[in-house]
């Protein structure tokens, strides 16, 4: 065994079969900094490690005989979690296919190649995949068929090359992949390669791709069309995209919630508003369901052109055919109507999610009440808030406060107060501040007993900082109703 570790950092490897880019292997007595290739970003090597301590370490943790699941095993639990060896897993991997009576199987590769791709050494990553794998297959292979696990590796590495933008290397990759496995190359690899060529704005190359994939008699998916639709959207091929979208049916791939959300934001994008409402409700028609995003893509797309009463009519619409799903959050919608002074529009839009138990956001109601407020409709903000409350969603202080005080400057004191007491068994404690708004509405309205109630109740909460805080609001009740008597 410690003559072939010896082997590992002998001089007679100076050069690692099939990794001359990564560094030469120096004699037993050169410090390890110097033997291997320069620490990665994503590792680092002390310069203290020398090639003994890695010898030690080999032969401590790596005992004869080699077999794919010891090196396994030594590679993901030993050397992994070793601060200074880490950066040598490849050294390893490629020394160990040097031994005769070694194979790799699946199980390395595939750890390898995850290992690599993870920490972006895509030196190293075509190495294993372009030489070791085709020169030195899997035991799997040795029969009739191929090994079963070879395209879920490439796979991996394909999507780590178009992840950072190295699209040759993946179609390199995906043409040795080709030449391994039996039969034709999965849909999820051609997505994977399309999509790289799409995101890096190669549209025409992800095209070709597709061709590429009719060709080869693959039958794409959802995916593939959604990928390709996105594609022609971002590039303002609108007719384009249609077109495929017809093709799409035609092949017999159903449309799904994304295709349709993709068209819709495309059709907004080309002014065609009436044609992304009319892509909605066939979306509605085909049993596909709304999902958040597209009521989003709606209505805030009408918004923004100031198309708000359209966006209205639209979720009202969805709201009564039972079609708006759950979570939707129309407080943008709320707050554009509060700002156009369309408070009751607003209202009615709330109303109506409400009648279908599809109560409205926190952020909503909020936005509500405030516009409510500002156009002075403080029985409309009471009864919204009184909703709120029984539906178990809770005001700010705040905002809760301010209402409370626009209640008492109109006289409806007891209704406020009838509002705090609902607040409070809900979870939403009154403040010193809800207090003082209140024993002033009632001074105000000349209701003293009330009054004493709510003082007496504030002096119990510790509210009050002192005895002569509590006798002048007892004051200010009692001084109100004098002045009511003098009259």
């Amino acid at each position: 065994m410690r003559t072939a570790m010896r082997k590992l950092i002998s001089p007679q490897l100076k050069e690692p079969r099939q990794t001359p880019p990564l560094g030469i292997l120096a004699p037993a007595s050169t410090p390890m900094l110097e033997a291997f290739p320069t620490p990665l970003p994503t590792v680092s090597l002390v310069a203290s490690t020398t090639q003994p301590q890695l010898l030690a370490f080999l032969t401590t943790h790596l005992r004869p005989p080699i077999t794919p699941q010891t090196l396994l095993h030594f590679l993901k639990n030993k050397l992994h979690y070793h601060p200074k060896f880490t950066p040598l897993d490849f050294h390893i991997f490629q020394w160990a296919s040097t031994i005769d009576s070694y194979r790799h199987d699946h199980n390395i590769y595939e750890w390898m190649v995850r290992t690599l791709a993870i920490s972006d050494r895509f030196d190293a990553l075509r190495v294993v995949l372009l030489e070791s794998m085709p020169s030195k297959p899997c035991p799997c292979s040795d029969g009739i068929f191929c090994c079963p696990r070879i395209e879920a590796i490439f796979r991996f590495a394909i999507n780590s090359f178009c992840r950072v933008g190295k699209l040759d290397d993946a179609l390199v990759a995906f043409d040795t992949m080709r030449k391994l496995i039996d039969g034709r190359a999965s849909v999820l690899v051609y997505n994977i390669l399309i999509h790289g060529f799409v995101k890096n704005g190669q549209l025409d190359k992800a095209l070709s791709l597709y061709d590429r994939l009719i060709n080869d008699r693959v039958m794409p998916d959802a995916f593939t069309f959604n990928i390709l639709i996105s594609g022609y959207c971002k590039s303002l091929m609108f007719g384009s995209a249609l077109a495929l979208f017809k093709e799409m049916r035609a092949k017999g791939c159903e449309p799904n919630v994304v295709t349709f959300n993709t068209l819709i934001r495309g059709f907004f994008m080309d002014k065609k508003f009436e044609e992304g409402v009319a892509m909605a409700y066939e979306m509605i028609d085909l049993g596909c369901e709304i999902s958040s995003v597209t009521c989003e893509i709606l209505v805030n797309g009408l918004c923004q052109v100031e198309k708000t009463s359209m966006a209205c009519d639209l979720l009202i619409d969805f709201v009564k055919k039972g079609v708006l799903p759950d979570g939707f959050d129309s407080s943008d919608l709320i707050e554009r109507l509060c700002c156009e002074s369309n408070v009751g529009r607003a209202l009615e839009v709330v109303d109506e999610m409400w009648k279908k138990e599809k109560a409205p956001s926190f952020i909503a109601c909020s936005t509500l009440i405030e516009g409510l407020r500002k156009f002075q409709r403080i029985e409309e903000a009471m009864t919204l808030t009184e909703k709120m409350l029984k539906e178990g969603i809770l005001l700010d202080s705040v905002t809760f406060n301010c209402l409370l005080q626009d209640a008492c400057r109109l006289g409806r004191t007891a209704e406020g107060d009838r509002l705090r007491l609902l607040a409070s068994s809900k979870g939403l404690a009154a403040d010193a501040m809800t207090f003082k708004i209140l024993v002033s509405g009632y001074t105000m309205e000349g209701k003293i007993k009330e009054g004493e109630r709510l003082v007496e109740e504030m002096l119990d909460r510790e509210y009050l900082p002192d005895i002569a805080s509590y006798n002048r609001l007892m004051d200010d009740l009692h001084s109100k109703k004098n002045q009511a008597r003098s009259r």
